[in-house]
Formats: structure tokens, sequence, C-alpha cells
């Protein structure tokens, strides 16, 4: 056939596995999350080529978080210290809870619940910032979502990340002041 490249496949392994490091490249160099569509244009492929390669990756232990913001490369190398919470609150009182969070040097990896039929369900948020905050609340506005508590009657737990244990007790503390904790 005249005009038709075949493409063996040691070939597609090497082009994907150049892609994959060139993924890794991309996400180590930005401080912020990088969107499928970006990388999809950064490198000429389809984002359906982006998903796949990110699910390899993740599958060997490539630390690529997906947030709603879209892909970050997480070390989980750093010597920063780790903490769940069990909380509850309304979805008028997100915003304060994330405050607490962030205002005292926290950073909210994740959302987590236990629902009855589907088992702990795990969501990515990596919320650092009042911006971070905002944005996370306006996107729920714009989409017109319910955050994901709401199917566990406000109960859910954040993993939190900050530089001290000092810090975390006092996220605690101010977390169960304002009546969020679950005992």
């Amino acid at each position: 056939m005249r005009g038709i490249k075949c493409i063996r496949e040691d070939e597609y392994t090497v082009e994907g596995d150049s892609r994959k490091k060139k993924i890794i490249e991309i996400l180590t160099t930005r401080d912020k999350a990088i969107s499928g569509n970006d990388l999809s244009e950064m490198l000429n492929v389809s984002r359906q080529v982006i998903v796949q390669d990110i699910a390899l990756l993740r599958a060997v232990n490539k630390s690529i978080l997906s947030t709603n913001k879209g892909y970050i490369l997480y070390s989980d190398e750093s010597k920063r210290f780790k903490r769940s919470y069990y909380v509850t609150h309304t979805d008028a009182q997100i915003a304060q809870e994330l405050e607490i969070i962030v205002d005292n040097n926290g950073k909210v990896l994740d959302v987590v619940i236990e629902h009855d039929i589907y088992g702990q369900i795990t969501v990515d948020l990596m919320i650092a910032s009042r911006r971070d905050i905002k944005e996370f609340l306006q996107k729920f506005r714009d989409s017109k979502t319910k955050p994901l508590k709401n199917l566990t009657d406000g109960r859910h737990y954040h993993t939190v990340e900050a530089d001290t244990e000092k810090d975390l007790d006092i996220i605690e503390a101010e977390l169960k002041e304002k009546g969020y904790l679950v005992n």
C-alpha cells in the first residue's frame, strides 16, 4: 500500500515511552496542575492518549494526582506531616472549614467518604490557599454539582498536610472549636 506507514510495535513503545517521560518532565517543572487538554496540545496527541499514558504512569507508582484543575506530580517523599480529620458541616460552611486549614499552613490533599454501597470514594483536591478555595467553590456554582459529602449526610474525611505537627494540632483545635470534627 502506498502512502501508509506501518508502525512496528517496538516503534510505538519507544514513542509512548518518550511521551510518558515528557509528561513526567512537564509535571515536574510545574508547580500547578496542568489539564489533559494542555498536555495533549503540547505533545501533539489526543486527550485520550494522555489519559491512557497517565493511567500507565500511575500503574507504575508515579505519584500523579488527577485534580479538578488537571494533573499534578506529587512527591510523597516530602518532610511534611499528614493527618486525617473526620468532619461534618453544611454546604454553607465549606469555605470556613477549608479556610481554617489553609490559614494555618495546611494543604487539603483530598476528600474521602465511606459510602454504604460504593465503599470508600477518594477525590484529590490539593487546596493550599484561599484562591484555591474560591476556584473550588466557583466550580460548584458553575456546574450546579453537589459536594461529595452530601452522599454521607455531610460526614467526610480530609487528609491534610502541613510543615509541622503543631500546625496540624492548631488546625484540629480550630475545627473542633467550630464543631466540625466528628467524635
